[in-house]
């Protein structure tokens, strides 16, 4: 493809049904905005695959490319922020779901939403972090914002095995903190282990039943889950503790009682990685770029071409995908 065209994985509602296909575009096509990108990444993540598979009223643009994240390089900019060849970042602010998303050769999109590649990140890894490991940075940064430092205490993540919890993981294993994983697949014990994780609980000890109070064990939590699991997290919070939560995979409502508040103190802080503004963006793709480990990160990554992303968001949809699945939209 040139610049003046390329091809995208397009997603249609028309009378005569649902298409997801790829497509051949001219630029033309592409919607207004102060910056065209060619796009070399993007990745499938949750939010996508129910956009794929219609499974989730995701798409508010008809006919529209899905993909919330992109990596790629500036070809024309008529903002002073930047020049053509700029290598940059994409993630949130409604594109995928709003606005024309990653799932295409090119995009479009004003300037204020890129953030510059970090030195020494590629695109592939850039993605391979993407959206999701920005959300796992974000709630690290919480946690430790609200007074939780590294020690042999406890933190949990929850939905460990997803893209969200992987890079959660294998952050704050790498900071210092003791790591507890929390999944529904026992099978990916070895895996949760090998980016960190001290110890591998199923997810049912939080959806059980319980006590409004049980025994203090966590000191932190990091919950990708919602719903049930975030409700039983409570119960187990240690004095002083603090929950970030960021997902809702299990259900948008949870229930729980006022004794963990108000007589452990414990703290739920709310983690939302589409409109945080950009000076946190920043600090948070420049930690990442130094403090998740690559190897980990290829560990937890496979790479597909865009052809394959219906199939995929049918898999990931389904909870079956183990850590992050990046796109090359070029393949």
């Amino acid at each position: 493809m040139s610049d003046e065209t390329f091809r995208a994985l397009v997603v249609e509602e028309s009378a005569a049904g649902r298409s997801v296909e790829l497509r051949d575009l001219s630029k033309d096509s592409l919607p207004p905005g102060e910056v065209l990108v060619r796009v070399a990444y993007s990745t499938l993540n949750y939010k996508d695959g129910l956009a794929v598979t219609g499974k989730g009223k995701i798409l508010r643009m008809n006919p529209m490319a899905p993909g919330i994240d992109f990596a790629g390089t500036v070809v024309e900019s008529a903002s002073p922020d930047y020049r053509p060849g700029d290598e940059v970042i994409l993630t949130g602010w409604g594109v995928g779901e709003r606005y024309w998303g990653g799932f295409s050769q090119l995009n479009r999109l004003k300037a204020e939403w890129l953030v510059p590649l970090p030195s020494g990140l590629s695109f592939q890894r850039a993605m391979a972090i993407g959206t999701a490991g920005l959300t796992a940075m974000l709630c690290v940064i919480a946690l430790e914002r609200h007074g939780l430092p590294p020690s042999n205490r406890e933190v949990v993540v929850t939905g460990a095995a997803g893209g969200v919890g992987s890079v959660a993981v294998a952050l704050l294993a790498k900071a210092g903190y003791r790591v507890v994983a929390s999944t529904g697949r026992p099978d990916e014990a070895d895996y949760l282990q090998s980016l960190g994780a001290s110890e591998v609980i199923d997810r049912a000890t939080f959806s059980a039943p319980g006590k409004p109070l049980e025994k203090e064990r966590w000191a932190g939590a990091v919950d990708t889950v919602g719903g049930a699991t975030l409700g039983g997290i409570f119960r187990s919070m240690a004095y002083d503790g603090v929950v970030a939560a960021c997902g809702n995979a299990g259900g948008i409502e949870f229930t729980t009682s006022v004794f963990p508040f108000i007589l452990r103190g414990v703290r739920l802080i709310g983690v939302e990685s589409v409109l945080v503004p950009l000076a946190e963006r920043k600090v948070a793709w420049e930690r990442l770029s130094r403090e998740l480990d690559p190897a980990l990160l290829d560990h937890m990554t496979q790479v597909i071409p865009l052809a394959e992303v219906p199939n995929y968001s049918e898999t990931i949809t389904k909870g079956r995908v183990r850590g992050r699945i990046v796109v090359d939209v070029n393949r």
